[in-house]
């Protein structure tokens, strides 16, 4: 599979002051798939080690920490020479061997010819823990699952992407407009994990897909017990168990009520934290004014919460497949959570994005999304079907005059007088839209 993170990985390969690298993300995005995909097209070997599965590797980083040494009794024990700049060492489920994390700062600065890449689908929970770890020594990326862009090149539509990506800021022909929203109505109910993916391309059976998906939430829950304190894990499944209805609400803001009868922040935040942490789950922050910077104007307590992978929120919210395929009010299902389950997905797979927040108005507005391009705040409305009366998006905009405001929705595509209504079947492509706009 395409993955728009091999580039960022190749620019890292040749950065000037190049660290050793952490990839982020939940388990089971694709992690170990992406390095080992990197390390076979761009270096003329690959050391790949898996310290879930080689606990005795640990002793290699006892004592005084040497980067020669490490390099050359990993060469001896796995029959090859390591070869600086040519040979790839992949670390994997790297937390498990905290020492080995705090290796990391030794070979930036005594051994930067040997590229090292990391990955931990828990790293996040380790290093709360308080893991030793290589503050400022180290570069990082993370890793989501498979974007709609990413969906649609798997899918054998690459033609289909380039075309879109080449195309003007003007209204999509029908025909290309059914193809994608065909494949949108896929993507709901598969959503971005490798594995459910691959099962369709590999079956087109739903049944095999949401096999694969009740698989990787099972891991999810069995991570719990496995590496949560005993203490936690019963917080977790609640919280966990609670998103979909968490989403299915018109209000989405979080509410511990909704977790178990007579819940309270403060019993739950270490729990919230940990699911954070492992990337199961995404955090919405609210915005009491859309103005840079927009961190400052966050209030701490009032958050919504989302699932890290749409495909996963339909399971979990037993929506079948065959009833989102067949009811064409696919996207307005669910109060809309699957939209903006998605919109969210999207937007956080731009390259400029760092945060994203939601604004309300003394409860009388809320705008979905809002987020910084460095430059500008652009507000997000997530509209789900035809209907593209967005009256949140004229209050945000009467009062703060923004340059950019964007509106989802299954509209086709068009600007007017500030307004981006954008499809959501190219919201991927936002970015070279405004690309566009910014020339004019």
């Amino acid at each position: 599979m395409h993955r728009k993170l091999l580039a960022d990985l190749k620019a890292w390969k040749t950065k000037k002051g190049r660290l050793p690298l952490i990839l982020k993300g939940a388990r089971q995005v694709g992690k170990t798939w992406l390095l080992n995909e990197f390390g076979k097209t761009c270096f003329d070997d690959v050391l790949y080690i898996n310290f879930e599965n080689a606990a005795n590797l640990e002793d290699l980083f006892h004592g005084v920490i040497k980067p020669q040494r490490i390099i050359d009794m990993l060469g001896a024990l796995h029959g090859k020479r390591i070869v600086p700049e040519k040979t790839l060492l992949i670390f994997d489920e790297v937390q498990e061997v905290p020492r080995a994390l705090t290796a990391l700062k030794y070979f930036a600065e005594n051994a930067p010819e040997y590229p090292i890449c990391c990955a931990g689908s828990l790293m996040g929970v380790a290093l709360h823990k308080g893991t030793s770890f290589p503050v400022g020594k180290v570069d990082f990326l993370t890793l989501q699952p498979l974007t709609f862009e990413e969906f649609l090149m798997a899918s054998g539509e690459e033609m289909l992407c380039e075309f879109i990506r080449e195309s003007a800021l003007a209204p999509l022909a029908q025909a290309f407009a059914d193809k994608l929203y065909d494949h949108l109505k896929l993507y709901f109910i598969i959503g971005g994990m490798p594995a459910p993916v691959q099962a369709w391309l590999d079956d087109r059976d739903f049944a095999r897909v949401e096999e694969k998906q009740l698989a990787i939430l099972d891991t999810y829950t069995q991570d719990f017990s496995k590496h949560a304190p005993s203490a936690l894990v019963p917080k977790l499944r609640y919280l966990w168990n609670s998103i979909p209805s968490q989403l299915a609400k018109e209000n989405k803001k979080f509410i511990y009520g909704l977790v178990k009868d007579g819940a309270r922040a403060r019993e739950y935040e270490d729990a919230l934290l940990w699911l954070l942490d492992s990337g199961l789950i995404r955090r919405v922050g609210r915005v009491s004014k859309g103005a840079l910077p927009l961190k400052a104007y966050e209030d701490l307590k009032s958050f919504k919460i989302y699932h890290l992978d749409i495909g996963l929120l339909r399971v979990m919210s037993e929506l079948s497949p065959h009833t989102l395929i067949e009811n064409t009010r696919i996207f307005e299902e669910f109060k809309g959570a699957l939209t903006e389950q998605f919109v969210l997905q999207e937007l956080s797979s731009f390259s400029n994005v760092r945060s994203i927040y939601y604004w309300t108005s003394n409860a009388t507005a809320e705008v979905d999304f809002i987020f910084s391009d460095g430059y500008n705040v652009i507000p997000v409305e997530a509209k789900a079907g035809e209907n593209v009366q967005a009256q949140s998006l004229k209050v945000y905009r009467a009062k703060y005059d923004t340059a950019l405001a964007v509106r989802t929705s299954l509209a086709n595509l068009r600007f007017d007088n500030g307004l981006l209504n954008i499809p959501l079947y190219v919201l991927w492509n936002f970015e070279k839209y405004k690309i566009q706009l910014d020339s004019h």
